[in-house]
């Protein structure tokens, strides 16, 4: 089979010809019908990630159809589409999966990083770990739920009650959830980089209340605000724009350093908080939400072999929405 791999870090993903993966006993084998593009494959490629064994294949938002089970999968069926998410294994005996914290297990694997990922044609993930699909969405829209959304949905239950909600960086998780939230009543702001006024529109379009530079203060104080973006100095930003009581939430698996700041930015009951990674009750809970609201995420499709396009896409804010790739016999099928 096909797959982009990386073989060292600060490299690019060369095509390389390989074995299908073989199964074990709680294993499916699935055909990859899509796969999404993240920020965090950027990290994978630049380094930013700790202990990586190479050569790895990325991607970590798999749509896939189960062709073989393996002896001891249950709940799955050869022909079904499932998701396959970050999460790709946990060890079920340590303090955190004990506490119903699976995301934070000491022995944790995830897909693309610890575990070969979607840039394929084919791979292996634990049947306990991928998620059903709403049948509402095609292959490519469903890809960027199995991340941007579900990482977006952890952070928004984070980020609490309230009415004015605050998103920085608009890609692919931000444009998920504004979505969600907009459909449970709150106001939405979005916060893009400097200059970005296709995003800004794009924000627009989705009908969040105001959109505008992060180096701006919305026009009303924040409730909460989740950071996408892995830009550390957007901390003490979002501080600033928040009431007495707010919460900063910071969603991704790397950010840059945060700067110090004032004291009085936090004070007044004013947290911040990190999400780490997902759990299956996560996923469950996400996909209930995406077959109760018609999202609309907004997909970008490359070839497979196309992989390194989309990643430096992804870099240069380029994109509108998320990237995904599929092979390259099916793109002339899909209508994107």
């Amino acid at each position: 089979m096909l797959a982009m791999r990386l073989s060292r870090s600060g490299g690019a993903l060369l095509p390389q010809v390989v074995p299908r993966p073989e199964l074990r006993a709680n294993d499916v084998l699935l055909e990859i019908l899509a796969c999404g593009v993240c920020r965090t494959d950027l990290h994978l490629l630049d380094g930013e990630l700790p202990n990586v064994r190479y050569p790895i294949t990325p991607g970590h938002e798999i749509v896939g159809r189960v062709v073989e089970v393996g002896s001891s999968a249950v709940g799955v069926a050869v022909g079904d589409r499932v998701g396959v998410p970050w999460l790709g294994y946990t060890c079920g005996q340590c303090r955190y999966c004990l506490a119903g914290n699976e995301n934070l297990c000491d022995f944790a694997r995830f897909t693309g990083y610890t575990l070969d990922g979607g840039y394929a044609e084919f791979v292996v993930a634990d049947a306990r770990f991928c998620l059903p699909l709403p049948s509402r969405y095609t292959d490519a829209e469903a890809a960027p739920l199995l991340c941007a959304g579900l990482i977006g949905y952890r952070a928004y239950r984070a980020a609490g009650t309230g009415r004015n909600l605050g998103l920085y960086g608009f890609g692919a998780a931000a444009h998920l959830l504004a979505q969600v939230a907009l459909a449970d009543g709150w106001q939405v702001f979005a916060l893009t980089r400097p200059g970005d006024l296709e995003s800004q529109r794009f924000a627009r379009s989705l009908g969040v209340t105001w959109a505008g530079d992060s180096t701006t203060v919305p026009p009303e104080p924040l409730d909460a605000a989740i950071i996408f973006a892995a830009v550390g100095a957007l901390v003490p930003v979002a501080l600033r724009a928040s009431r007495k009581g707010g919460r900063v939430v910071c969603a991704g698996i790397h950010m840059s350093d945060i700067p110090s700041f004032p004291y009085e930015l936090l004070w007044g009951e004013r947290t911040i908080c990190s999400v780490a990674n997902l759990t299956r009750t996560d996923g469950a809970d996400f996909m209930k939400v995406a077959a109760r609201v018609q999202l609309r995420p907004q997909v970008e499709v490359f070839a497979l072999s196309a992989a390194n396009e989309a990643l430096e896409k992804l870099r240069g804010g380029a994109l509108t929405g998320a990237a995904v790739l599929t092979p390259a016999a099916r793109i002339g099928n899909c209508a994107y």
